[in-house]
């Protein structure tokens, strides 16, 4: 072989080996671990069960089911994922992919808000819409704000006047338009308040004086000396409630006045109390109030009607469970029933609520157990008790923790730096920075000796040990080596990928030297 050509070749080989030395291997393989196929990527992102994203060194792709790359994305990093666009990042800003391939809008802006079937992109203060159903984009213009309203419309305001360019009056203006977690927009004409649906048209003309959101689809209101409690509607919205008496709406706490005197508790589209003799109302959780009366009796009132009817000798009293509502008088906290009888006295400094007919109580600075009868199952030596799930509940002392049976024993002598729960009783533990695995009755099924510890599901770990990655099951058997870089599960298509660094075989090409025939001696 000719000297040059294998100076030529050896010189190609040690650039191209050069430039991949980096590159990453990945295995593919179902979850019985059989072997798929094997794959060259630095990285690999599910980002659902059907969109995979693939990178190598400056390249980013949309993968294939085959894992191949199919769409190039340009940029060079994800950037958020919102279904079904991709928003990726570029040198230049950010841009957007439809989940199947398509290009959408280029990587050059700050900042892009998504809907289903559209996206705003702006640069400082100017602002483009891109419509899927006309696969174009718009330039709306210089803005000083710009949104998709949760119901996809769009609102841009300008100075101090407001418009929807994608309405069948784009021209129109507005004093205001307001969005909120319901399915209307609030609107402002110098003719009064209205809401306009989600396709643009007024369901409540602009007529009301005073118009402000309170839940959902509803709406508080005054107009002609009358509240209004008012209920959107996508054809014409009903006014639910009206009444000539003082409803004031503060705190997110509705009330309604007769001749000056506290009469009414109301929700979003009628009366919730109707009562003589209210001093005042505390709200103290979504849907619940503590009612006030002049005779010094305090009530629970919820969606329904009274969890703990009016009851005397008690300031504040909390939602709660099990039948068993918190409650406090002269400072400390006991238990009520729903009939407003005290279960157990008030007595401690704080409590939670029962689970599984036990609660935890506090006096001074640390905390106790008690049972559903108000008798101590353990003492008030722990800094924090979490409730009770299946017979366990976790607790902490002198900085550690440990999980506490319902007699108030611990089940581990050596306490964790922390214990997490799991969906199905297991119990994730933390010592000296290293995971480990806890059974349902407390028992070590995986030793405290990884860096990392993720529980995909029953029989199914996936650990780090030593910057490396593997899969173990509850028995402490290895089901994929601790050998790899990163282990991706893809339970939907069952998939499972795992990542190892990888150097190229180097590839040498030798010219021997020609033989030539000796003669004989």
């Amino acid at each position: 072989m000719n000297k040059n050509f294998t100076l030529l070749v050896s010189f190609i080989l040690t650039f191209f080996i050069s430039e991949t030395s980096t590159a990453q291997s990945w295995e593919v393989y179902n979850t019985q671990l059989q072997l798929q196929s094997r794959l060259i990527y630095d990285e690999i992102d599910l980002l659902s069960e059907t969109v995979r994203i693939g990178k190598r060194g400056n390249e980013l792709s949309l993968l294939s089911n085959d894992f191949k790359p199919a769409v190039s994305l340009v940029g060079t990093e994800i950037y958020q994922y919102l279904e079904p666009w991709i928003l990726v990042k570029g040198p230049n800003g950010i841009g957007a992919f439809h989940e199947y391939g398509q290009q959408v809008l280029p990587l050059e802006y700050e900042k892009i808000q998504t809907y289903f079937n559209m996206l705003l992109a702006s640069k400082g203060n100017e602002y483009w819409l891109f419509q899927r159903g006309f696969n174009k984009t718009t330039y709306l213009g210089e803005l000083d704000e710009a949104k998709i309203t949760n119901t996809g419309l769009i609102i841009i305001r300008k100075g101090d006047e407001y418009s929807m360019p994608l309405s069948t009056n784009p021209d129109k203006t507005f004093e205001l338009l307001s969005d909120n977690d319901g399915e209307f927009v609030l609107a402002k004409e110098p003719s009064g308040f209205g809401l306009i649906n989600r396709e643009g048209d007024y369901v409540l003309d602009p007529i009301i004086e005073t118009l402000q959101h309170t839940h959902g689809n509803f709406y508080y209101g005054f107009n002609q000396d009358q509240y209004l409690l008012i209920e959107g509607n996508d054809i014409q919205s009903n006014i639910r409630y009206n009444s000539f008496h003082k409803i004031t709406f503060e705190n997110d706490i509705m009330l309604e006045y007769i001749h000056g005197k506290l009469r009414r508790v109301m929700e979003d589209d009628g009366i919730l109390l109707d009562d003589v003799g209210m001093t005042k109302v505390e709200k103290v959780g979504k849907d619940l109030y503590n009612v006030y009366f002049r005779d010094e009796k305090v009530g629970l009132l919820g969606k329904k009607g009274w969890l703990v009817q009016p009851m005397l000798e008690v300031e504040e009293i909390k939602n709660g469970s099990e039948g068993l509502f918190p409650a406090s008088s002269n400072g400390a906290f006991g238990f009520v029933n729903s009939a407003g009888t005290w279960v157990i006295p008030a007595q401690y400094a704080e409590t939670t609520l029962f689970s599984e007919n036990f609660a935890a109580y506090r006096n001074t600075h640390n905390w106790g157990v008690i049972n559903s009868s108000g008798e101590q199952v353990a003492n008030a030596s722990w800094e924090e008790i979490k409730p009770f799930q299946k017979g366990l509940a976790i607790a902490k002392a002198n900085g550690k923790y440990f999980l506490l049976n319902t007699f108030g024993t611990t089940l581990n002598t050596e306490g964790f730096d922390d214990i997490y729960r799991t969906t199905d009783g297991f119990f994730m533990v933390e010592r000296s920075g290293k995971s480990g695995l806890l059974d349902s009755e407390a028992k070590e099924v995986i030793p405290t000796e990884f860096e990392g510890l993720r529980r995909e599901r029953k029989d199914f770990v996936i650990v780090q040990k030593d910057g490396l990655t593997g899969v173990i099951n509850e028995t402490g058997e290895i089901i994929i080596p601790v050998a790899y870089e990163k282990i991706l599960v893809d339970w939907a298509n069952d998939k499972i990928f795992t990542k190892n660094s990888f150097t190229p075989t180097v590839i040498q090409i030798i010219e021997e030297p020609s033989k030539k025939n000796k003669r004989g001696a």
